[in-house]
């Protein structure tokens, strides 16, 4: 019965090649519509994802701020100036802390050479690498615990910033001066792309010990404390201990926002997340009133079949064929020009895909657009949406051309 049927519809292909060919280029279209979009769509949400991760990996960084309710007598306005030995404080007082790092923050000079810039300096300690992923290329290393002990004149730079001061050279162990001071160099930070940042882009940043920088420059209050919580479900109760903990050193009410306040990476990157739902919603969508509309397009191909076909299926009726042979026969027909359509634009989108994923993402539009994702979720609820479109577009044809009462059929001209 397949194999009747099968070789029923090449037939009727080959007869109406125009009408099956432009049925199939439109169900192809609607294909690759709904692919590439949600393709290009999941692309660039992981860019956007790991952008903003590559700032800051589920960290919060915590800033002093001012009072903003009056607390024990003392009136509002007072300024918090968080110190280095907070950071120890948190780690050891909220169990949900991971890594902690305080941060003292400089411009600084950097001269190689004849050659000079000024740039942004960070000190940090070895928590940091992870924290806000700057890890360093190959023949290189971040700080180390021993860096922060000995108060080591080291430096970690940017990869931008070190090819301006050293050019195509090995720069690792070399010596420049910061300020009036020799640092050795002991690592360059991986190429990253960056959604977020502060103060400029990793790339143009040289990081120091914490140590370092506070004996060189005499500081006394850090700049921030670099906070990441054990997983982001931890993100509110550790909020709220850190106002807790802060508010007993520095005599505030825990219930005053104004104190601290709070970049919070975590609510950044769930903020990310739900534009990320919206605009893969919306392609999908675009893609899918594409591929509806090529559907009504088989449907209407069917009718007519139907109609063309009809005195066909009165004499078939006639000598014993069955209605759900008829059923069966449009039905397959609606199917089979859905996939073909399908399985041409897949073969199309997946070459698109490759090779889009050839070309450089750290590189023009593509360090933004992302390299698209051809995800077996995709192919799968493409495929789903396709033997639907399929069944609905052969079924409506087929239910009348089985309901086609045979005497009046073949008075049909």
């Amino acid at each position: 019965m397949w194999r009747e049927l099968i070789i029923d519809f090449l037939r009727d292909m080959n007869a109406q090649r125009t009408r099956a060919f432009l049925t199939i280029v439109a169900i192809t279209w609607g294909t690759i519509a709904v692919v590439l979009l949600m393709s290009f769509g999941e692309g660039l949400g992981n860019q956007m994802t790991n952008g903003l991760l590559n700032a800051g990996n589920q960290i919060m960084i915590l800033y002093g701020g001012e009072t903003g309710m009056p607390f024990e007598g003392i009136p509002k306005g007072r300024q918090i100036n968080l110190e280095e030995e907070d950071a120890d404080m948190l780690r050891a007082a909220i169990p949900g802390i991971e890594a902690v790092s305080p941060q003292y923050r400089a411009t600084v000079r950097l001269t190689v050479g004849r050659t000079s810039l000024n740039t942004e300096c960070e000190g940090v300690n070895p928590n940091f690498e992870e924290m806000r992923r700057m890890y360093p290329a190959a023949g290189g290393r971040f700080l180390n615990d021993a860096d922060v002990a000995q108060q080591r004149r080291v430096l970690v730079l940017g990869q931008k910033i070190t090819n301006e001061l050293f050019g195509d050279r090995n720069p690792i162990g070399e010596t420049l001066i910061l300020e009036s001071t020799p640092f050795t160099l002991v690592g360059v930070l991986q190429e990253k792309i960056q959604t977020s940042m502060n103060n400029g882009p990793d790339s143009r940043r040289a990081i120091m010990p914490y140590t370092t920088m506070k004996t060189m420059y005499g500081r006394r209050h850090v700049n921030s404390i670099v906070v990441r919580p054990t997983t982001p479900l931890m993100q509110e109760p550790v909020k709220k201990e850190i106002f807790r903990v802060l508010a007993r050193k520095y005599h505030f009410n825990p219930e005053d926002e104004r104190t601290l306040f709070i970049w919070d990476f975590i609510e950044n990157a769930k903020m990310n997340r739900k534009i990320t739902i919206g605009v893969t919603i919306f392609l999908f969508s675009v893609g899918f009133l594409t591929l509806l509309i090529a559907g009504v397009g088989v449907a209407n191909v069917m009718y007519v079949v139907v109609k063309e076909r009809t005195r066909e299926i009165g004499i078939r009726m006639a000598v014993g064929a069955k209605r759900r042979h008829i059923l069966a026969q449009f039905v397959l027909e609606a199917l089979l020009i859905a996939f073909i359509g399908g399985t041409i634009g897949m073969l199309f989108c997946w070459g698109v895909v490759s090779f889009f994923r050839t070309l450089p993402s750290n590189e023009g539009v593509m360090q933004f657009f992302g390299r698209p994702v051809l995800s077996v979720g995709t192919m799968v609820l493409t495929s789903s949406i396709l033997a639907i479109i399929g069944l609905l577009a052969g079924f409506f044809p087929a239910r009348r051309a089985a309901s086609v009462d045979p005497v009046e059929s073949l008075r049909y001209e």
